[in-house]
């Protein structure tokens, strides 16, 4: 099983059999996935794909707790984050709650930023997180792209290099025993520009690269095919990748609309022994 992408940098082939988390035993029954938006994004705007996401994995997974925050939010988000984990609502959190729960965060930009920042903030009171996804990680003002804390199990970036705008081209693990690094993957546009209608005129023509990695089938399909190899086996009701969900229909335009692309990502299935 290898993950290889167009213009993946270090010439990086990557195997994800040794990526675990915390999120694969039966034991886990109360999963949470978090996502945080880019830029000034509402949370209501439902023209950016991860509010998009978040309802594809709310019809996909209806027993998962997924909620959409600005990237400025990030303490409303931990309020929210610890009372679903306080399951029995005694203002305690037990350790059996902590390890009966699976956290997952995703964010594009900005959002990408508070991703790890968030994760950060969930390791100061040791609560697990089994996987963070970065897409196009930009810096906020007064902060630094933080490293992975080492409460998560699993982190994967993806960044594009043109326009004034563009991503960290690297994560990295504060404790690499305990975090892995499933990869920093290269996108690129030059050659297949991506449809941004649901950005201004403006955004669309200083900063599309930025953009069209957000609104990229191929990322949403591989982050989708990552979350559900942490999720317990019976959750999800819908098999659909986002490429081909009616949730995303506003992004199948132009070289998009042809859905037939090998994904980047090839997880086996339990037939495969794993």
């Amino acid at each position: 099983m290898a993950l290889v992408a167009p213009g993946t940098t270090h010439g990086q082939e990557l195997s994800l059999r040794e990526v675990s988390t915390s999120a694969t035993t039966p034991a886990i029954r109360n999963v949470i996935i978090i996502g945080f938006v880019g830029g000034f994004v509402s949370v209501k705007d439902t023209k950016h794909p991860e509010v998009q996401f978040a309802n594809y994995l709310r019809d996909r997974y209806p027993t998962v707790h997924v909620e959409v925050f600005g990237n400025h939010h990030g303490r409303k988000a931990l309020h929210h984050v610890v009372n679903l984990i306080d399951s029995d609502q005694d203002g305690v959190l037990s350790s059996i709650e902590r390890e009966q729960t699976t956290v997952i965060i995703y964010g594009h930009s900005w959002g990408a930023t508070e991703t790890a920042e968030f994760a950060r903030e969930l390791n100061k009171i040791e609560i697990p997180v089994a996987l963070t996804i970065q897409i196009d990680m930009i810096g906020k003002p007064g902060h630094k792209a933080s490293a992975i804390s080492p409460n998560v199990a699993s982190a994967i970036n993806f960044y594009q290099t043109k326009g004034p705008l563009h991503g960290a081209p690297e994560i990295v693990a504060v404790n690499p025993a305990r975090t892995k690094i499933i990869g920093n993957l290269r996108m690129t546009y030059e050659d297949r520009p991506i449809n941004c209608d649901n950005y201004s005129w403006y955004s669309r023509t200083i900063n599309k690269p930025h953009h069209e990695i957000e609104n990229d089938l191929r990322v949403w399909d591989q982050v989708a095919l990552l979350i559900n190899s942490d999720l317990p086996v019976a959750t999800s009701i819908a098999q659909a990748p986002p490429s081909r969900s009616p949730f995303f229909q506003y992004l199948r335009r132009g070289v998009q609309a042809d859905v037939t692309e090998t994904a980047l990502l090839e997880i086996p299935s339990e037939a495969d022994g794993n």
